[in-house]
């Protein structure tokens, strides 16, 4: 494992009753053996003092990680990640700023905590820019504040919106991505013999020679017909395509406001745009 500190600390791997049990055994220290352990750490690269310190906070990262159970993943698996963060936290504490390393370590757990959610809560990506994580992380609170119902109301939604300072198709976008869950592809140990898990009867025939070069062949005539597709397109009618299905680097496609924005015309005047060209590209590609 590529943590920051290889340190020997009790595993959340095994049983998580007597994980918790061995943390909370841990002793805690003071403020004056707190700044010590650091100091000494940091000036010898002692791992032992180190140790220490980590050891004193597990009971802080069982309790951090037991906040994030709603989100349907393993408590093991949330407090291994609180204490990567916990670890990360120890190797950049620097006692001199005179703050307990409980207050400085809270930001580096939860963060780990949260790439964790993001990327195991759902095969494809929930939230990828800053915003959306903000907003992933607390739609589900605010939603259980304002309603006990599968959805949101339009101006739950809008008061939603406006207290997190994002757009209220983003709200829904997100509820929608949030209410949607993965099916595990394989079945459970306890499952009766009569079940069966989609590992059970899916193939995969992806990688058969045939199916290779036939889909090699497929992507190039799509490409090259994408490309003369876009080139009969009006320049305007070409950026609106590209702008909202053609993400750049960054992965962001545009809204129809903000591409509004730019050619100074309504978001449904944008959409119309988009509906024609899209349909004159089918015709170009060949789609019936």
């Amino acid at each position: 494992m590529n943590h920051a500190l290889a340190l020997p600390v009790p595993s959340a791997a095994g049983s998580i009753d007597a994980y918790i049990q061995a943390a909370q055994r841990a002793p805690l220290l003071s403020e004056e053996e707190e700044f010590r352990l650091a100091r000494q750490f940091h000036e010898t690269g002692d791992l032992d003092a180190a140790r220490r310190l980590v050891l004193s906070h597990l009971r802080l990262v069982i309790s951090v990680a037991r906040g994030y159970l709603g989100y349907g993943l393993p408590h093991a698996d949330l407090i291994q990640e609180g204490n990567v963060g916990l670890m990360k936290a120890v190797k950049r504490f620097d006692p001199a700023r005179g703050i307990r390393l409980v207050s400085f370590a809270l930001h580096w757990i939860k963060a780990e905590i949260h790439e964790y959610i993001l990327k195991n809560w759902r095969l494809v990506k929930v939230a990828t820019t800053k915003a959306q994580r903000k907003l992933f992380f607390n739609l589900r609170s605010l939603k259980n504040s304002l309603t006990h119902t599968a959805s949101l109301s339009s101006a739950q939604t809008a008061l939603i919106a406006e207290k997190l300072g994002v757009k209220p198709e983003e709200v829904r976008e997100m509820e929608g991505r949030m209410g949607v869950r993965d099916l595990a592809l394989e079945g459970q140990a306890d499952d009766g013999e009569e079940s069966f898990a989609p590992i059970d009867y899916l193939t995969d025939s992806h990688y058969e020679p045939t199916c290779v070069i036939e889909s090699r062949d497929y992507a190039r005539l799509q490409d090259e017909g994408l490309h003369n597709a876009l080139k009969n397109l009006d320049a305007r009618s070409r950026r609106i395509i590209e702008a909202r299905w053609l993400p750049a680097n960054d992965g962001e496609t545009a809204t129809l406001h903000e591409l509004a924005a730019e050619f100074q015309v309504s978001a449904e005047r944008i959409r119309q745009i988009e509906v024609k060209a899209l349909q004159k590209m089918r015709q170009s590609i060949g789609e019936k």
